[in-house]
């Protein structure tokens, strides 16, 4: 049985006149081109820690298959903004699981997209939980109950925004969360 017991974030920006060479471009910005990537469902698994980048890519081949939680988004609209995030948060319990979620948007800066995405793994993570709070209370509202409640170790995000380009070329953002064996 697979279950990553390791991962590191990763953002990136791509900008081309094809849509598919901007992701691309994003992706090598981003460092983790040269991988097969598999997207897969926003679980942070049990005891899993997260390492550098750098740490990462250490023990990582060209070519290797690799599982990834990422969020994208483009325009080739001059000066729309984009923004694209992972959010996480992790359990006191680090026995048990907890949740990544991904957020991409037009029009929203890249710190909003962050919150938006740490938000949105938190509140899945409290509700499996069985913790009760009003999902249009404020975030700070929310983060108090959680607070109180005593089930986060942290919560976090990583989030790359940009402002299309002024000449119509493809903008691409991601950001990912890679996950190691």
């Amino acid at each position: 049985m697979y279950v990553p017991k390791q991962l590191f974030f990763t953002r990136g920006v791509g900008v081309h006149r094809e849509k598919l060479t901007s992701f691309e471009m994003a992706l090598r910005d981003a460092h983790i081109a040269c991988y097969n990537l598999v997207r897969v469902s926003s679980i942070f698994p049990p005891h899993c820690e997260e390492i550098t980048i750098e740490e990462g890519l250490k023990q990582l081949k060209p070519g290797q298959i690799v599982h990834v939680v990422m969020s994208e988004c483009a325009t080739a609209e001059p000066n729309r903004l984009v923004s694209a995030s992972v959010g996480v948060a992790i359990p006191k319990d680090r026995s048990t699981f907890g949740y990544l979620s991904e957020h991409h948007a037009h029009g929203q800066t890249e710190q909003l997209a962050a919150d938006y995405a740490e938000d949105l793994a938190a509140e899945m993570l409290a509700t499996v939980m069985g913790v009760e709070f009003d999902p249009e209370s404020s975030w700070d509202e929310k983060r108090e109950i959680w607070k109180i409640a005593d089930l986060f170790y942290e919560t976090k995000s990583i989030s790359k925004g940009a402002v299309g380009n002024k000449y119509g070329l493809w903008t691409t953002v991601i950001s990912a969360a890679v996950l190691l064996p």
